[in-house]
């Protein structure tokens, strides 16, 4: 390729190298009673990766209550922040941006995570979907519904995150409000049945999102918040699109122009949505024109096709998922036009480094 638009810089808030970011990938290396992120596993997991423009981790949960998938690190204790010091700093030293996803998985969690008590969500309805435990893969139950109590100290949740985040160095915090976790939760009209401020319109449905956005920017540069949303979900993590799906998530991406956000980050449907009728088939097209900042677009894109989006202006920046798993040198591939190594499913989400951190690099 002569020009390639995912080579250039971008400044927006943000200042980065070139627009190709790591998406965040949950991995399960943080095999430790605390939960920790450390200095051998993920601090040379993204160090590698370093090249990226910008760096997005694994969700990470705010709290105890957020956890819902095995082995994966928090940012709510000291002993958190202290291991994802020596991340950011190994980042940082090879030049990389870094923010860490910030997550609550709501009721795709179970009992199993939280000595027997249920999860929490929107309302008192079981996604039936699976949620990945110690124990292996199980059935997800009927979660609590959330109290106004319980999502005040959510809120409050959220914002220590954000703040431990900014202790241990991180470049900036991304909302997970996406994939059928909480805050989709709370969206969707399939998940939340409540009568009060948090349920039935749309305003309603979207308070808490704006409520932890608020709280979080005391605490953080709202320049430096990124929020993650995946508006054409339908029939997985429990999530069922309806008529008021697609304009909940305009109300929100349009809502979001008053805030100086360092981006929106969207996914393109998982599944094909053609049928759905209240989909939109292309995320990047239908919510460009909605959002003035800068724009991140995810979802199975190669080379090819994220310098094309990058050139037609539906997006600003492009994430890469599975691809910098197998490939830390993406970044080196691309400038080269090397092809890519092949991703081994079966270590995604098993521990140590296996599948991990030794994968080779083609360019050096």
């Amino acid at each position: 390729m002569s020009k390639q638009h995912l080579l250039t810089p971008y400044h927006k808030n943000l200042n980065l190298k070139n627009r190709i970011v790591m998406a965040p990938m949950t991995r399960s290396r943080a095999d430790n009673e605390g939960k920790v992120a450390t200095d051998e596993l993920q601090g040379l997991y993204y160090e590698q990766r370093a090249s990226a423009g910008l760096i997005i981790t694994e969700g990470s949960q705010v709290s105890k209550q957020a956890v819902g998938h095995i082995n994966t690190p928090g940012i709510h204790t000291d002993a958190q922040v202290e291991g994802w010091k020596k991340v950011t700093k190994r980042v940082h030293d090879k030049d990389g941006k870094i923010f860490i996803q910030l997550w609550h998985v709501g009721r795709i969690s179970h009992p199993d995570f939280h000595n027997g008590e249920l999860p929490v969500s929107a309302s008192a309805l079981n996604p039936n979907s699976k949620s990945f435990t110690p124990e292996g893969f199980k059935d997800t139950v009927t979660p609590k519904e959330m109290t106004i109590s319980d999502i005040k100290q959510t809120v409050e949740d959220f914002k220590n995150a954000a703040a431990n985040a900014v202790k241990a160095g991180f470049d900036g915090v991304e909302i997970h409000s996406s994939n059928g976790y909480l805050f989709q939760q709370f969206f969707n009209g399939s998940s939340n049945k409540r009568t009060d401020i948090y349920g039935g319109s749309i305003e309603n449905r979207a308070r808490f999102f704006f409520e932890v956005l608020d709280a979080m920017k005391e605490v953080i540069p709202q320049e430096k918040i990124g929020v993650r949303f995946n508006p054409s979900l339908d029939g997985l993590f429990g999530i069922t699109m309806d008529k008021d799906t697609i304009p909940t998530f305009e109300y929100i991406i349009k809502k979001l122009n008053d805030y100086n956000l360092a981006y929106v980050h969207l996914s393109e449907p998982f599944t094909d949505v053609s049928k759905v009728p209240f989909a939109v088939t292309e995320i990047a097209k239908h919510f460009r024109p909605l959002y003035k900042g800068t724009l991140i677009i995810n979802t199975a894109f190669d080379q090819e096709k994220g310098n094309k989006v990058l050139e037609a202006g539906d997006a600003d920046l492009i994430a890469y998922g599975k691809p910098f798993i197998s490939n830390p040198d993406l970044v080196a591939r691309f400038e080269n036009n090397l092809e890519l190594a092949a991703w081994d499913q079966d270590t995604f989400y098993t521990t140590g480094t296996k599948g991990y951190t030794d994968y080779s690099n083609a360019t050096k």
